[in-house]
């Protein structure tokens, strides 16, 4: 750790290791570099927001300021209030910087919820008329969106049939708990279901490099 500009005592380490403190970003580069693996191993999560994107580069804020061309108050705003708010380029800029898909980029701009609360209603309702606000918020085509939702309405309409099915025969309580539960889950995971419905479109970069001649 000293070797790499982040001296720490070994009561420190033990601290970490034990989980009673946390590293400090210095401190969690410094120890990604000492042992040899990615920042997102010690980080023990999956990088959804832009703070984790950018720690899982090993990138500081002045440092990623620096690369997408914003004031880092700025950015440092836009990371605290979980919500993107560069321009066309410095979007760009910051894909290139975080190797971000288009699903992580949504999540990172923090269109989450709202794409969430589309699908909410898309799925127990008319699905069609949110066909426009999802492909305006993922930025992909209406077709490829509408398969989308038209699976996942016919997938939540099976809850209720099956729902009512064991109703109607007067199945045991734990039966109707069990299609209950199962219609929660399906609820909690609208969002990243609804990407794997998408495909490789959600896992490619949001922007393409046209070759020049």
């Amino acid at each position: 750790m000293t070797a790499c500009g982040a001296p720490v005592r070994p009561e420190l380490v033990d601290a970490w290791e034990y989980g009673s403190q946390l590293p400090t970003e210095p401190q969690l580069f410094a120890l990604a570099d000492v042992l040899w693996c990615p920042p997102t191993v010690l980080m023990g999560v999956e990088p959804r927001t832009l703070a984790e994107h950018r720690m899982a580069r090993q990138l500081s804020v002045e440092r990623l300021s620096q690369l997408i061309g914003m004031d880092p108050a700025r950015y440092r705003t836009a990371e605290a209030a979980q919500q993107w708010t560069g321009d066309y380029r410095q979007t760009k800029a910051l894909v290139d910087a975080l190797g971000l898909s288009l699903r992580k980029l949504i999540a990172v701009m923090g269109h989450n919820e709202e794409l969430a609360g589309h699908l909410r209603t898309a799925i127990d309702g008319r699905w069609k008329s949110h066909v426009g606000p999802v492909a305006t918020i993922t930025t992909l085509n209406k077709t490829r969106v509408s398969d989308a939702l038209r699976t996942m309405h016919a997938e939540f309409a099976e809850f209720s049939e099956r729902y009512m099915g064991h109703v109607v025969a007067r199945s045991a309580d734990a039966r109707l708990k069990e299609v209950a539960a199962e219609r929660s889950a399906y609820l909690r995971r609208l969002v990243d279901h609804f990407w794997e419905l998408i495909g490789d479109a959600g896992e490619a970069p949001p922007f393409h490099t046209v070759p020049t001649h």
